[in-house]
């Protein structure tokens, strides 16, 4: 299965605060557009949650550390790495590279929320790598 995924973007203008630098934010927004990426390769996050029965893979949990500043027309790749499939949860390890400099460092924990009795529960993490490995095979 296939752990790692890559996607470069171009800072806009509109990425950044008034100083000119990357807003903060936005390095969240592209750790989640990476991982959807990766989920594009699999039929996308409607398609594989409704394989499964679930209604969203979710965020539980993230954080960044900013390394560098980024400003406009900087061509970024940001990386997204699978650290552990666990019972109830995914981690993800991101890194964002301006040429060889790192920029940003950051963590996901994401479960995989499915209806419930008591309403939205965390599923069974095997369940999206297993949809996963399907699409892949």
């Amino acid at each position: 299965m296939s752990s790692t995924h890559d996607l470069t973007y171009t800072v806009t203008f509109g990425d950044c605060d008034p100083a000119g630098i990357v807003f903060y934010p936005n390095i969240y927004g592209w750790f989640d557009r990476c991982f959807h990426d990766w989920l594009g390769r699999f039929g996308g996050h409607a398609a594989i949650c409704k394989e499964v029965g679930a209604v969203g893979a979710g965020l539980m949990q993230a954080d960044a550390v900013f390394r560098r500043p980024m400003r406009p027309n900087d061509t970024i790749s940001v990386s997204m790495t699978i650290r552990e499939w666990g019972r109830k949860s995914l981690t993800l390890d991101y890194q964002i590279r301006l040429g060889e400099t790192v920029t940003a460092t950051g963590t996901e924990v994401r479960g995989l929320f499915k209806p419930g009795e008591k309403g939205i529960v965390a599923g069974e993490m095997h369940e999206l790598k297993d949809a996963i490995a399907r699409h892949e095979g």
